[in-house]
């Protein structure tokens, strides 16, 4: 009993009452005026709302291919908290918040529908889930706060404006130009929106309003006693300014889930279905007002339901059963894949729909880099617990991903893989960031295309479980997952599609045998000392050479000819051709002599060319020390066994394997070399 009265106090301790006190805030008219005052962001619309909730996890200015994008921490920092972060979708993102931006200065967009359109999987829904979690969190702030009222009823209990509307439409229509004038003049500059009272209280209020009104023999004053102003906390699960449309079966639909519906059981009560306080005012429209609506899949919904958007989006009002068109304040946000949007197009009856549509392409990542973060925040080593993902696994299925989106490119000279690597910032000989913009804007459909994250998500998966009796994953695994899943995939229609998709795995599978066979050479050639050596010889000679001089030998101290095949042996693991040897050594002597001139010594490492043709050299002239062939025939003698376990300590400290990744890497790459593999 003790223990529990202890957990009990704890969590009491834990409990902020201040906190709990501020978001049940109750008062009086008079003190919310004075919060407008004070606070004018509290009147805001809800499209200002939710533009400003975007701005306050802050921005950043990045640049890419020469273009200035503005990337929103909203949908990365704010959706890591949630788990959700959408990446490399900076450019559909910001036209997203440019189209709440011109909502919330009044230009036009606030009419509209903002309908969410691309491939399944592609974050249309993880968008519109951010926005609505977003809305939640920054109501519950000082920045983000609102307040909507509740009437006294007679048994002395009160009864909460059932479409959480805003406090100032309390104020008579006669007496709102007077009242927004002093309001204006008061706010701060700071404040970039003018405060507006639009539109009129529901027939709930209204009918509420019209009777106190009489009853007080038109006293507002005395009618606003009736009322206690609270502030409002948007809630997706409370059903408080933010609504989920999902269409259902064509014959079940019914647009009263939109804009609500008799109450039966009170007709006899107040003798008319016609009575506002007969009527639910229930629907998603009526809940979501002053909030956001997302509607899940838009354009499946019935004909009759596309009406109430309709006036909905344009006049900012719906028309409940029985009452007259009632105002309302949301943004209306849906999303759509492309089969349903091409029915759309193709519609005659639906034109009225898409002119009051603002369409936002959400594509695939198209950018590696971005592709791998998707799969990282799921697949890491806190998740996947007594497993060891390899390197390059996650790598290796987002490329193939990202290859599946791309358009093979126009340009004789480029490959798709090369394409895909320009895509992720990597420099190719030949091509500019011009070039690169030119390439995208060749294809403007990229990423509507493609495999979705999902199905690589679903074979990682498949992968990581379908081995107990391995302690990790590699590349060749989750391949062959995705490959062996593609004859089974639902949405790939024709077998030309599916022979496409085995071509770009083969290019994938070259790709990795590049690099760990880069990895292990690099692990083998990693001796520091060894390198240095090679590096001061080959120096030492080229000097030699450029100023025809001799070489003194250090062991002998006899002079003689430079060694040109020491020499060529290295320069030509870069490609250097006899041709332009004598160029290529002069720049080197150049680039040694200038920072001589400055003070400072040469260094390998600096040169990243060199570093390569000397960590290539090097380990032609060690991996027949080490055998390494010899590992596929399982016969290893001591002293090239203790190598090998160098190389193995190099692959698990610098490269992130374990100890049975980097054992299958080192017999994988040896089966290469046995069979002859090596490419130069």
């Amino acid at each position: 009993m003790a223990e529990g009265k202890a957990l009990l106090a704890s969590l009491q301790s834990q409990f902020d009452l201040d906190d709990f006190r501020k978001l049940h805030w109750e008062g009086s008219f008079e003190d919310y005026l004075n919060i407008v005052v004070q606070q004018p962001q509290v009147t805001r619309t809800a499209h200002q709302r939710l533009y400003d909730m975007i701005l306050s996890h802050g921005t950043e200015e990045v640049y890419e291919n020469k273009e200035k994008i503005v990337h929103y921490r909203f949908f990365t920092e704010f959706g890591a908290k949630l788990g959700e972060s959408v990446y490399g979708l900076d450019r559909p993102l910001m036209q997203l918040v440019n189209a709440f931006k011109s909502a919330a200065f009044g230009y036009g967009t606030e009419r509209r529908v903002l309908l969410l359109h691309g491939p399944v999987g592609s974050s249309k829904s993880t968008i519109a889930r951010l926005l609505k979690r977003g809305l939640e969190q920054y109501t519950r702030t000082d920045a983000g706060m609102l307040f909507t009222f509740a009437w006294k009823g007679d048994d002395g209990g009160w009864i909460p404006c059932p479409m959480h509307q805003e406090p100032l439409l309390l104020v008579p229509k006669e007496l709102r130009p007077a009242l927004l004038a002093q309001l204006n003049a008061q706010k701060p500059d700071s404040y970039p929106y003018e405060i507006q009272i639009k539109g009129d209280l529901n027939p709930y209020c209204r009918h509420l309003f019209n009777e106190r009104m009489q009853r007080y023999q038109g006293d507002w004053q005395r009618v606003l006693q009736d009322v206690k102003v609270v502030r409002m906390v948007m809630s997706e699960q409370d059903r408080i300014g933010i609504g989920t449309f999902q269409p259902k079966d064509e014959k079940n639909q019914d647009s009263t889930e939109l804009t609500g519906d008799i109450n039966y059981r009170k007709i006899a009560e107040y003798g008319t279905d016609s009575d506002p306080r007969a009527f639910n005012f229930d629907g998603e429209l009526n809940i979501a007002n002053r909030g956001i609506i997302e509607f899940i899949e838009v354009l499946k919904l019935d004909v009759a339901f596309l009406y109430d958007l309709l006036g909905a989006s344009q006049e900012h009002k719906i028309k409940p059963k029985k009452f007259a068109q009632t105002d309302i304040d949301e943004v209306i946000l849906g999303h759509t894949n492309e089969p349903e949007y091409r029915r759309l197009q193709n519609n005659e009856f639906m034109e009225a729909l898409r002119d009051r549509t603002v369409k936002i392409d959400i594509p695939y990542v198209t950018r590696l880099r971005d592709e791998i973060r998707i799969y990282e925040k799921d697949f890491n080593s806190a998740r996947v617990r007594g497993k060891h993902i390899a390197p390059h696994t996650i790598e290796i299925a987002a490329m193939w991903a990202v290859l599946t989106r791309l358009s093979q490119p126009k340009h004789a000279n480029l490959t798709l893989l090369q394409k895909l690597k320009l895509y992720n910032g990597k420099t190719l000989s030949g091509f500019t960031e011009d070039n690169v913009m030119e390439l995208k804007r060749e294809a403007a459909q990229e990423g509507m295309i493609g495999i979705s994250p999902r199905y690589i998500q679903d074979k990682i998966s498949n992968a990581l479980v379908a081995h107990p009796e391995e302690d990790n994953i590699n590349p060749f695994m989750v391949m062959h997952e995705l490959e062996s899943g593609l004859r089974h995939h639902t949405l790939i229609s024709d077998e030309s599609q599916l022979q496409r998709y085995r071509e770009l795995l083969s290019i994938v599978r070259e790709e990795y045998e590049d690099i760990v066979k880069n990895e292990v050479q690099r692990a083998i050639a990693a001796d520091e000392d060894a390198l240095a050596r090679l590096c001061s010889n080959y120096i030492d000679n080229v000097k030699a050479y450029t100023q025809r001089e001799k070489v003194r030998d250090r062991y002998t101290g006899n002079y003689q000819e430079p060694d040109e095949r020491l020499m060529r042996s290295i320069e030509e693991k870069i490609d250097i051709p006899e041709g332009r040897k004598d160029d290529f050594r002069r720049e080197i002597m150049n680039y040694i002599g200038a920072l001589a001139i400055d003070g400072k010594r040469f260094d390998y490492k600096t040169n990243e060319r060199l570093q390569k043709a000397l960590e290539l050299k090097l380990f032609e002239d060690q991996k027949d020390t080490i055998k390494l062939t010899t590992l596929v025939s399982n016969v290893v003698d001591r002293a090239t066994q203790e190598k090998i376990d160098v190389v193995k300590a190099r692959l698990i400290r610098n490269y992130g394997y374990n100890e049975s990744s980097a054992t299958d890497v080192l017999n994988f790459v040896a089966s290469i070399f046995a069979r002859g593999q090596t490419k130069k």
